[in-house]
């Protein structure tokens, strides 16, 4: 095929589309039903409903072929844990019983079934859940709901290709089951899953499937030759399969590296790569491998985890080039779009100027189509477009809202000096302890309480005009000492004002620092029913005045206890926002912690002797390529180290991190040079805690004691057994006691019921402590 006619056939496509609905409507649904007030018939017709939408609006906007498979009413991760029957032993009664109440215990557990692992999808803020395999797994195919939803498209009358977790990703994402060996590898059972998905597959061909596309990010990953050789024999096999579909297999998130020739050489019919800014070598090894000659590339040129509009020339350069590296070349965002909200056509609030450089989900389909346009019609055929998206490109640009030169001269004067601590640990720590006076195994939150509907309908009514500033700092007040004295009555010893004022733990911040902008509408799932709005690092970041003080000097007044200041750090400040994209992200910060290094200070000035900076982020954004690790962790170390190093020696610093793989970090945890860390560590019975004794991490650990996502209470015995777990690898005099995560997500009734709980066990370990343990 020549490369004109080849330009002739550019299809536009999308990997996935945002879940919720304009109004999300899907959380609204699904929590409806787990309280009994939505019928199962009515979740899933509004699914359907969803989805039917989702693809109309493709269809509208010129996407030629649909994706069919990317919803989900929890995660896409467990739908394939369904799809090949890995159902853990503990919940086939009632998965049996029940498929969807079933499918709901393994994603939230219930009072008496843990739920399924969860942790971060690759280097996103999107959490998935675990597989869960051992040596005496038996896979078995269930395809029902990928056909249901294929035929569903189909019958719309829409080209559709479904879209699946690959089986070497499923494999490599998954962990030994409970009670099978640490050391045991889920990619053992790749024989054993292949003729899953070989069953899968002719199950879609057979309703009507052109092309079905297989997902397997975890192959921009580092991989051993054994990893490149199960990929390398998986596609073999899958490819060789007489009664399939069009194979498309996808990555995304980074470059292929290695991989990239063991895919080009299988018997599949296409791939799917990522072309943006974080994996542009993508091409050059495409080039040195010789190409997909003859085979389909869906080449991802519109960034589809940012919200800043793409720079269509540099994209046609791109894709122009790809045009002599395969058989037929289609256009695509880099990745699925449930990683940016819906639509910012639907914000009224943010500054004209800058919403010209905004593109959510349904902008970015405009976006690939107007490539795919240009791609085979020539750029005569977008003349307007490309004027216009020029344009647009200069006014960020050019912007004075992008730039404050007085930030950029302090971050210029940083010294290495501003990012120690005036004393080292081991004498910071005897100072905390004489100047806190706290007991063994002292026990604290995380820092948010359960937010109350009373409370956020206050803040609805605050918003709307229905009530004034008073009324609502009232209700504030009113929470706030609610919180405190249930602290003091159930024996916590480091206590929280719960954070009834905010909203969110990054958009809190973002709406009080210069630099940040927040959206009204724009959603984002982060796991199941929980999303999150990430603000827009749109300029330079500053902080006019304090944020926190106000309100931890207000509930440290009414209570002679310590009372934790609480912020996000800097790290996290980014990951859970839309960075910008014009300077390196070392740069932005070290801007937000000079900003939080004021507000640290000055909670040390009225008053507070412990303060917490959460970094759950930390992890997360760890660069997918070990290669990158240490340039990535140098910048975002030093800018915690920024944030907190100019307090006295006896103010303990916390911080704070949760659901994703420790292991790879601990280091850098150390590096931090917090005085105590608190760790998710329940659904992964304590695991954390080992690896920091493994590590030698000197100082201390709250590794957590009730799993707070999932709504069951665990008993006193639970906690204390999970403690004297911790203790193994922890001694008692650096082990905090406390819950994963905080608690802003849970109810009243089941908080008070496991706090105190976990205030028993801490008691009930400690009594049995000798006293020079």
């Amino acid at each position: 095929m020549t490369a004109k006619s080849a330009a002739a056939a550019v299809r536009a496509t999308v990997y996935g589309y945002p879940r919720q609905g304009q109004n999300r409507e899907l959380k609204k649904a699904v929590e409806g039903y787990w309280k009994g007030r939505v019928t199962a018939d009515a979740l899933r017709e509004t699914a359907a409903e969803l989805r039917r939408t989702n693809w109309r609006q493709l269809a509208d906007a010129g996407i030629t072929e649909v994706p069919t498979g990317d919803f989900s009413y929890y995660d896409h991760v467990l739908d394939t844990s369904v799809m090949v029957g890995a159902v853990p032993a503990r919940h086939r009664e009632a998965h049996a019983a029940d498929a969807l109440d079933g499918y709901f215990a393994m994603a939230r557990g219930t009072q008496d079934v843990a739920p399924l692992e969860m942790t971060k999808w690759f280097d996103t803020n999107y959490h998935y859940l675990v597989p869960e395999l051992g040596p005496g797994t038996v896979f078995t195919a269930d395809s029902s709901r990928q056909v249901a939803e294929l035929e569903e498209a189909l019958a719309l009358g829409l080209d559709a290709r479904p879209v699946l977790v690959g089986p070497v990703t499923y494999l490599l994402l998954a962990k030994p089951a409970p009670g099978v060996a640490a050391d045991f590898e889920p990619l053992t059972l790749l024989d054993r899953l292949l003729p899953v998905y070989a069953e899968v597959l002719a199950d879609l061909r057979a309703a009507g499937a052109e092309w079905v596309q297989l997902d397997e990010p975890a192959l921009v990953q580092d991989r051993t030759p054994a990893e490149l050789n199960a990929a390398a024999r998986a596609y073999r096999d899958l490819g060789a399969l007489t009664d399939r579909p069009k194979l498309l297999v996808a990555s995304y998130f980074d470059r292929l590296g290695e991989a990239l020739s063991v895919l080009a050489k299988a018997p599949v019919d296409g791939l799917a790569l990522d072309f943006t800014d974080r994996a542009a070598k993508n091409l050059d090894d495409l080039a040195a491998v010789g190409g997909l000659r003859g085979k389909r590339l869906v080449a991802g040129v519109v960034n589809g985890r940012n919200i800043w509009i793409n720079d269509y020339e540099k994209s046609l350069a791109v894709l122009g080039t790809l045009l002599g590296l395969a058989g037929q070349v289609d256009v695509a965002a880099s990745c699925s779009l449930l990683h940016v909200p819906l639509d910012a056509g639907a914000e009224r609030d943010i500054d004209p100027q800058i919403a010209r450089w905004l593109a959510f989900a349904r902008q970015k389909t405009t976006e690939i189509v107007t490539l795919a346009k240009g791609l085979a019609r020539g750029t005569d055929a977008i003349t307007a477009e490309l004027a216009a998206n020029r344009a647009d490109l200069a006014s960020r640009a050019g912007s004075a809202l992008t730039r404050d030169p007085a930030v950029r001269a302090r971050t210029a004067a940083i010294t290495d000096a501003d990012g120690r601590r005036s004393q080292p640990y081991a004498e910071r720590t005897l100072a905390q302890r004489a100047h806190l006076g706290l007991p063994l195994l002292p026990t604290t939150t995380i820092g948010s309480f359960p937010q109350t509907a009373e409370l956020r309908t206050a803040r609805a009514d605050l918003r709307a005009g229905r009530l004034d500033t008073a009324g609502y700092e009232e209700r504030v007040k009113d929470e706030i000492r609610e919180v405190l004295a249930f602290q003091e009555k159930a024996g916590i010893d480091v206590l929280v004002h719960g954070e009834p004022e905010r909203n969110d733990m990054v958009q809190y911040f973002a709406e009080q620092l210069t630099g940040y902008l927040a959206t009204q509408h724009g959603w984002v799932q982060s796991y199941g029913t929980r999303y999150v709005r990430p603000p827009v690092l749109a300029g330079d970041i500053s902080r006019p005045e304090p944020m926190t003080v106000r309100w931890t000097s207000y509930a440290q007044a009414q209570t002679s206890k310590p009372v934790k200041g609480m912020l996000t750090g800097p790290v996290t400040m980014l990951a859970w926002s839309f960075v910008r994209d014009d300077q390196p992200l070392g740069d932005t910060a070290r801007q937000v912690a000079l900003a939080l290094r004021d507000e640290v200070n000055d909670l040390e000035a009225a008053g507070t002797s412990v303060i917490q900076v959460d970094e759950p982020a930390l992890r997360e954004t760890l660069p997918l390529r070990a290669a990158d690790h240490a340039a990535y962790l140098d910048w975002a170390t030093e800018s915690f180290r920024l944030t907190v190093s100019g307090v006295r020696p006896d103010t303990q610093i916390h911080t704070h991190m949760c659901y994703a793989e420790f292991g790879d970090i601990v280091q850098a945890i150390d590096d931090l040079d917090a005085d105590v860390i608190s760790l998710e560590a329940a659904r992964s019975h304590m695991q954390v805690a080992t690896e920091l004794a493994g590590h030698g991490y000197p100082r201390e650990a709250g590794p957590g004691v009730w799993d707070i996502h999932s709504p069951r209470v665990p008993s006193a015995q639970e906690a204390a057994a999970l403690l004297r777990k911790g203790l193994e690898a922890i001694p008692a005099e650096r082990l905090w006691v406390n819950p994963d995560c905080g608690l802003k997500t849970r109810g009243w009734p089941e908080t008070k019921a496991s706090l105190e709980n976990l205030v028993t066990a801490a008691r009930e370990v400690r009594s049995g402590l000798t006293p020079d343990a």
